[in-house]
């Protein structure tokens, strides 16, 4: 016997959950919120997911970090000048709508909620930001072996700064929700880049 089969889209489902948990946080979101923006019953939503809220919200971080991701990597590839792709990754944010500063980076909001009360998903979270900074690392190294980057600050270290202004922006952002002085803040940390 092979059950019911779902009578759902299981990506868009987990799409409607992750702007659940992006606005609300994993704690403060409740199954009942997750289950009304979702469109299922109960008994679907513990069938598809069976470890419940906790397996829902790591499935959300995973299909939202593989599709941002995606997108960025397929951008450094097409292009040619892959450190300015890197730069208007960073300068998008001086682009967004209020909303989208309040809200801050889905995965950074993740890692700091679960620090406190989930390690394994902590680490899931900041497991995919150490994604971001490999993209990164890779597009340092090869930008400073083809002489498009000149900076004498080790690819690595330029990495892991990028991803520490990756994460302090999503909390800047709220601070200083002005996409002007947003856009001169990112200019500046930026500039490490030449």
């Amino acid at each position: 016997m092979t059950g019911r089969p779902k009578a759902f889209d299981e990506h868009e489902v987990i799409d409607r959950a992750q702007r659940v948990f992006w606005r609300r946080g994993y704690t403060a979101a409740s199954t009942e919120e997750l289950l009304a923006a979702m469109g299922i019953g109960k008994g679907s939503f513990y069938l598809a997911f069976p470890g419940g809220k906790k397996e829902l919200f790591e499935k959300s971080i995973q299909q939202f970090h593989r599709e941002s991701f995606r997108q960025l990597e397929e951008l450094v590839m097409a292009s040619a000048q892959p450190v300015e792709v890197i730069k208007d990754y960073f300068r998008a944010i001086a682009t967004a709508a209020p909303e989208a500063h309040e809200r801050g980076c889905y995965l950074a909001n993740s890692v700091m909620e679960m620090s406190s009360l989930d390690l394994p998903l902590q680490k899931a979270a900041g497991l995919l930001l150490k994604q971001l900074e490999s993209l990164f690392f890779t597009v340092i190294q090869q930008a400073k072996a083809s002489g498009q980057l000149t900076s004498p600050i080790d690819a690595r270290l330029l990495a892991q700064h990028l991803l520490t202004l990756w994460n302090g922006l999503s909390i800047t952002r709220r601070l200083y929700p002005d996409n002007a002085q947003l856009r001169q803040l990112v200019d500046l940390q930026l500039t490490v880049l030449t």
